[in-house]
């Protein structure tokens, strides 16, 4: 099993970035797929989930509006589509699948600074 995620870097406030995530190794379509963040010194939170089958989505309050969350069930890969960001969204993101086990990929850092 993998989750392999691309994408972070460095944005100015404002900017945008699309994180992707690609699985392997387990049935991606029959998982609920979800975003997560840590900041330094913080815990790690749940940012977006999106469900199996119909692809339901739902969002933390932080990053309602700009944030979109996606996934390609044809590539096995999720994304998130990070717009207007801001110097508090500067975290490592991290994807995650859950169905009967979960599963975390590695994490992609992301800097928003000016």
């Amino acid at each position: 099993v993998q989750l392999v995620e691309s994408g972070g870097g460095s944005v100015q406030p404002g900017g945008s970035l699309r994180l992707s995530c690609a699985a392997s190794g387990f049935t991606f379509i029959r998982y609920e797929m979800s975003w997560y963040r840590q900041a330094p010194g913080k815990e790690r939170e749940l940012v977006a989930t999106i469900t199996s089958g119909i692809s339901s989505t739902n969002y933390a309050d932080s990053v309602k509006g700009r944030f979109t969350i996606s996934r390609d069930n044809t590539k096995n890969t999720v994304y998130l589509q990070m717009n207007s960001l801001k110097p508090e969204d500067t975290a490592v993101y991290y994807c995650k699948a859950h169905w009967y086990a979960n599963y975390w990929g590695q994490g992609t850092q992301v800097t928003v600074s000016s």
